[in-house]
């Protein structure tokens, strides 16, 4: 008798404890009282489609549409009737989030728990159960993942993106033209982003797209609706790549709703409008960010700030952290009002990890950074002027050649040679890209004798690709002993001394076109 009573006491106090912190929400019932625009995930298979979720006319882009915003989602994506829950303010998410976190997450486990209980309450009664409230406790977590996003790029919640980041897209030159597979990029942190996209569109359109035309005729015959399905592909590479080739996460906007945050949370008027559309596989997210390709090339969109959320949310931003060795340092840059991209944002571009070793020669890689070892799709070479300088300080009266001061110019291996010919370049602190048309010249030692490369860098004054022709056995400056080796770095430009870091001691000649970048 008294096993049963045991039996029974223990499941009746437990339901008085849940029942009792549920009692509690009273005082938080004026936060479900807020109307908002939650941020959403919206998983898709393949074979379903983006039903609802796409623009009008079943996803053809060529379909009839209304005229819309390029900065909103066609169609907007709200919370299904029958889930039992509503959006909540940004306003008090944000000041539940900044002055009362360790509330919220004691409230977000009764949340957790509330469903079970009611639902067991239900069966002891003999009644239905009410609509669960779990969306309630993700909408509130979105939030607080938006707070934890401002955080991991600037170090805080009160800093938001610059105007020039903010105008931001990815805007090609005209098609059918001889940049025409080209991103234009201003002077500023983004070029960083767009050069790294860049990269991969010239990996697509050379060697990856199905076409008639051979080497630089592939690039310049590129039509208006190929620079759309050239973008898709590039920004699915990158997405799939930060998710560990299992899946990717879409940042889209929603259309904008009037908020009035408080706290230490300065809004942007986009971050607080994004929802997140997750992929498990490549070809549907190729496929979804081409039917939407306007929320990212069109002018207003915020085209560039989306696809490094995009980012961020597809390798998740506990990973994000962990890339980081859980170090405080944000991954932007903010100088006198100028936001740049750090090391571990150009690592995430290229390798999907958000660590800086994963770039650096003969430094320890971070934890799984042995992967990177191997070749990956898009190189990286780099050269800064500057470090090179310090760096010849060290060796007295004789200064080492430029192309053995690694780890400082130089990156590892696996981005020094990548599978194709194709190279985001930092070059003192500004990028551009450096590519070959010739599939084969980093498989077989017999074409990198004397070849060609060509490099584009974004600015409006290059108005066509620059032609380099690379010779590795010919070495000028050695022949000339009125040259001073500590002098290579200053009289021969950035380029040619970030192609010396892959191909030591090789002449470069600009084949008429005076050297620039």
């Amino acid at each position: 008798m008294g096993d049963r009573e045991a039996e029974h006491t223990l499941p009746r106090t437990e339901l008085e404890e849940i029942a009792s912190k549920i009692s509690d929400l009273n005082k938080w019932r004026e936060i479900f009282s807020f109307r908002g625009l939650e941020i959403s995930n919206s998983t898709h298979q393949p074979g379903r489609g983006s039903a609802g979720d796409g623009p009008p006319g079943d996803g053809d882009p060529t379909g009839p549409q209304p005229p819309l915003l390029p900065a909103a989602i066609p169609k907007p994506l709200l919370v299904p009737p029958g889930t039992g829950g509503r959006p909540i303010s940004l306003e008090m998410a944000m000041r539940i989030a900044s002055e009362q976190e360790a509330e919220v997450q004691e409230i977000s486990k009764i949340f957790l728990l509330l469903p079970s209980y009611l639902g067991l309450r239900a069966l002891m009664l003999g009644a239905a159960a009410p609509a669960p409230i779990k969306s309630l406790h993700q909408k509130l977590w979105g939030f607080l993942r938006v707070m934890r996003l401002r955080k991991l790029l600037f170090g805080n919640v009160s800093h938001i993106f610059s105007c020039e980041w903010a105008q931001a897209y990815f805007r090609f030159c005209e098609p059918y033209s001889d940049l025409a597979y080209a991103l234009e990029a201003e002077k500023g942190g983004t070029r960083t982003i767009l050069m790294a996209v860049q990269a991969h569109i010239i990996k697509y359109l050379l060697f990856v797209r199905n076409t008639e035309y051979t080497h630089l005729e592939r690039l310049r015959r590129t039509s208006r609706q190929e620079q759309g399905e050239a973008l898709a592909a590039a920004l699915a590479d990158t997405l799939w790549a930060a998710g560990g080739g299992g899946r990717a996460t879409i940042s889209l906007l929603a259309p904008a709703l009037h908020l009035m945050p408080s706290g230490a949370y300065k809004p942007d008027n986009f971050t607080e409008r994004i929802q997140l559309f997750e992929f498990s596989e490549k070809a549907a997210a190729q496929e979804f960010i081409f039917d939407h390709i306007n929320c990212f090339k069109g002018e207003g969109s915020h085209g560039v700030i989306l696809f490094l959320y995009s980012l961020l949310f597809s390798r998740t931003l506990e990973r994000v952290q962990e890339d980081l060795d859980s170090t405080a340092t944000p991954l932007l840059n903010v100088s006198f009002g100028n936001i740049t991209c750090t090391q571990a944002v150009i690592s995430l571009l290229l390798t999907g990890r958000a660590s800086p070793r994963q770039l650096d020669s003969g430094q320890e890689p971070a934890r799984g950074g042995e992967v990177w070892q191997q070749r990956g799709p898009v190189g990286y070479l780099r050269w800064d002027g500057a470090q090179v300088e310090r760096q010849h300080s060290g060796f007295g009266a004789e200064p080492a050649p430029p192309d053995m001061l690694s780890p400082l110019s130089q990156v590892c291996h696996g981005l020094r040679t990548p599978r194709l010919p194709v190279w985001l370049c930092s070059l003192s602190g500004r990028h551009g890209v450096l590519f070959g048309t010739d599939s084969r010249l980093l498989s077989d030692w017999k074409t990198e004798r004397v070849f060609h490369l060509y490099f584009y860098n974004g600015q409006r004054e290059q108005t066509k690709t620059a032609h380099l022709t690379i010779d590795t056995h010919s070495h000028p400056w050695e022949e000339d002993p009125c040259e001073d080796p500590s002098s290579l770095g200053k009289r021969r430009p950035p380029v040619e001394m970030a192609i010396r870091t892959k191909w030591a001691g090789a002449t470069v000649s600009w084949n008429g076109t005076d050297p620039f970048f």
